[in-house]
């Protein structure tokens, strides 16, 4: 177990400066990408539920660079970035939030369960620690096969509290799975303070109970994020061994899109506002010398344009016809009408 890990003092004279602007375009884009997703709720295209990504795109960026494009990753229902930080054409990525047949889904999905085997995508879940067991189960799928892929699962803090959690840990670590827990918290079960719904707070340190390595890493520092993140993805690919990082951040908006988050004090949302992780990048690299403010603006330009020309592909998509309402509802075909069955009607 470790304290929070920091990036190096040096972080940024060491990288390439292009590598850097990359990493603030794409948090950037993410964020313009939800704040549209935003919009489009507002404006009955999105239904359902929706929630975004808005304080988590430095950690959504560093675990997207961390990666190889053939790890496998599994979401909670919070995931537009990730799907954007898989490769996914953000334009198919706005199509699933529409419930258009262009999306990633063909709009059966929506918001919360995106799912792309081309990026290795593999959902966006709903069930609170659904993704679990099954990123165990692909884990033990890539062990058996020899492979040196390795499954990053992702979740919401709330998620550690529920057995899913501990049965999953326990196994990856007796097996010796190359899975990698990623815990985003955001300080927030829904509207429940970490400390008055964990009694370790700390939620890293829980690894310890099953001999795994456990770290905890500032979600708002892309660099700090990446460099982790890639150090426990490679020790799983070489050596089997599982690890989890607890990202800490702020959510900057409620749980979901119509979520007032009245149940935060003044103090709390300014300290969000405070820890901004596009606004502290983009300073940053503009002390640094990386970047001026012209740069930004250029950045910025191309995003909205990029993240338009998302929501114009969406608008312009078709919507499924209502005759495939019951498609993929059986696994074989079924005489027509007989999805339509209530409950305790007869099954021949």
């Amino acid at each position: 177990m470790t304290e929070t890990i920091d990036r190096a003092p040096n972080a940024f004279a060491v990288e390439e400066p292009d590598t850097l602007r990359g990493y603030l375009r794409d948090m950037m884009f993410i964020r313009r990408f939800e704040e549209r997703a935003a919009q489009g709720y507002s404006q009955a295209k999105i239904g359902g539920y929706c929630h975004l990504n808005l304080g988590e795109e430095a950690t959504v960026v560093g675990l997207g660079a961390a990666m190889r494009p053939t790890d496998y990753l599994f979401t909670n229902y919070r995931e537009h970035g990730y799907a954007l930080a898989k490769g996914i054409e953000p334009g198919r990525v706005m199509a699933e939030l529409y419930g258009r047949t262009t999306g990633t889904s063909k709009g059966w999905g929506g918001s919360m369960h995106m799912f792309d085997t081309a990026t290795r995508l593999l959902g966006g879940y709903g069930i609170v620690g659904g993704q679990l067991p099954l990123a165990v189960g692909a884990a033990l799928a890539i062990d058996y096969r020899g492979e040196d892929d390795v499954v990053v699962c992702q979740m919401g803090e709330g998620t550690t509290n529920i057995g899913a959690f501990h049965e999953s840990l326990n196994i990856a670590a007796l097996w010796n799975l190359p899975v990698v827990f990623v815990v985003i918290n955001n300080q927030l079960g829904m509207g429940t303070t970490v400390e008055k719904s964990s009694a370790e707070p700390d939620l890293y340190k829980r690894a310890a109970a099953y001999r795994m390595r456990g770290e905890q890493v500032d979600g708002t520092d892309v660099l700090a994020v990446r460099d982790i993140a890639r150090d426990l993805l490679e020790t799983a690919r070489r050596e089997g061994k599982p690890a989890l990082l607890e990202t800490v951040s702020y959510r900057l908006k409620g749980h979901s899109v119509v979520d007032p988050a009245k149940y935060r004090s003044g103090e709390d949302t300014a300290a969000a506002r405070e820890s901004d992780p596009v606004v502290r990048l983009r300073r940053e690299l503009i002390d640094a010398g990386v970047l001026d403010e012209s740069d930004v603006a250029a950045i910025e330009s191309a995003v909205e344009a990029e993240v338009d020309a998302a929501v114009a592909f969406a608008d312009a998509s078709p919507h499924p016809d209502p005759s495939t309402l019951f498609d993929y509802t059986y696994a074989t075909p079924v005489a027509g009408g007989e999805s339509r069955r209530l409950p305790a009607d007869p099954l021949f």
